[in-house]
């Protein structure tokens, strides 16, 4: 599944050729003379006598067709009409002497301003942006410290490209204002050139669910359990559910849940979960939004459950390997994920929530697994910092 958004620069106006004048053939234009009209066959009356063949001169069979007659001494050929290029017609004009035709000056085109130099000068520079839950000014002020949208928050990174990866709502105040102001970047961004798109998180899943199942069971490994409850569990806000709108659920509906963009895979949980919905990016995103289409309570549940698993990369021996499956799997050289918070990642606190511990120093990406995986999620939810990033990392 492809979203939208690319997503294209305007080629430059090109100079036109003069079009051929159509002339009418009562009036020529000034400074045309037309070609002499020959005279109307006299009316019909008794046929020529025709004379005798000349002595000597064969005598054509009956039947056969007369011989043809040689042009009067004043005829002239007409000459040969030029060939014009495709997409041209000679208009219906009358003949005139070759002295008498007036000449078209045809003007030069000049090269398209943005036709092949923009197809030359390859996509713009690449971003990635971490978990935001809600945190829509923050989002604002990383996004514009970036220099990707100006202090009125419209794009102002022409041709960049900006991935989201996930995660837009819940725990924090104005989850319906970061979605809303990620569909707007998307549409700016592709009018001037760039694309900003955006990633599948659990989170979604959770708030698409506790929309339209609400408090219908579903079965959990823990028991009876429902999105609504769950939602609230996690952090959903009620003032986010009022504001919902159709348009919004459709937009979440339709997101990719895995992307590879120049050798990095883009992925929202750090979790080995994909390669149970198919072999291939194209797969993956076909299948979770097959799921979601089918409206099946307990599918997208079993989908939410495994999209929440995480630190499948973090286990000193173990982590390398499963980075390397999906790496072979659906390409890339190395993995950007976000849902687990770096000092959640780390230890460094004992819930994703941080109640247990200080506020978290996060000063950038978190880079493991071999230097096989990027964590993104700063833990803005503890205090931390919504990470902005520009693709790949300086050394």
């Amino acid at each position: 599944m492809t979203q939208g958004a690319g997503l294209e620069a305007t080629a430059g106006t090109t100079g036109a050729i003069p079009p051929v004048p159509a002339y009418g053939a009562s009036t020529p234009p000034s400074g045309i003379v037309p070609a002499a009209v020959p005279p109307a066959p006299a009316a019909p009356g008794p046929a020529a006598p025709v004379p005798p063949p000349a002595p000597g001169a064969p005598v054509p069979a009956p039947g056969a067709p007369a011989p043809a007659t040689p042009p009067p001494a004043e005829y002239t050929p007409t000459e040969r009409l030029p060939v014009l290029g495709p997409g041209h017609t000679i208009p219906d004009t009358p003949l005139v002497p070759p002295q008498d035709r007036p000449t078209v000056a045809l003007t030069p085109v000049p090269e398209p301003e943005h036709g092949p130099l923009a197809q030359d000068e390859g996509p713009g520079p690449l971003y990635v942006v971490g978990d935001v839950h809600g945190y829509h000014d923050e989002l604002r002020e990383a996004l514009a410290a970036e220099g990707l949208i100006d202090a009125k928050g419209n794009w102002a990174a022409g041709n960049a490209r900006l991935w989201f990866l996930g995660d837009f709502t819940d725990r924090g105040p104005d989850g319906i204002g970061v979605i809303d102001l990620v569909m707007q970047l998307s549409a700016e961004a592709a009018a001037a050139g760039g694309y900003c798109k955006a990633l599948m998180g659990n989170h979604e899943l959770l708030l698409i669910g506790a929309k339209r199942f609400g408090d219908t069971p579903v079965s959990s490994g823990a028991g009876t359990a429902s999105f609504q409850a769950a939602w609230l569990l996690n952090g959903g806000q009620h003032t986010d559910m009022e504001r919902l709108e159709d348009h919004h659920l459709q937009w979440m509906s339709r997101l990719d849940a895995i992307a590879e963009e120049d050798g990095h895979l883009l992925v929202h949980s750090d979790t080995t979960a994909y390669l149970e919905y198919g072999d291939s990016i194209e797969a993956v995103n076909d299948t979770v939004t097959e799921t979601l289409q089918r409206s099946d309570a307990d599918e997208c549940w079993d989908l939410f459950r495994k999209f929440t698993k995480r630190f499948a990369f973090r286990d000193e021996d173990a982590g390398p390997t499963a980075a390397r499956e999906l790496l072979d799997t659906y390409g890339g050289q190395r993995i950007v994920h976000g849902h687990s918070p770096i000092p959640y990642l780390l230890g460094e606190v004992g819930s994703e929530d941080g109640e247990d511990g200080g506020a978290p120093a996060v000063e950038g990406p978190h880079v493991y697994a071999d230097n096989l995986a990027v964590a993104m999620d700063g833990g803005i939810t503890m205090a931390g910092k919504l990470l902005v990033v520009q693709l790949p990392l300086a050394d």
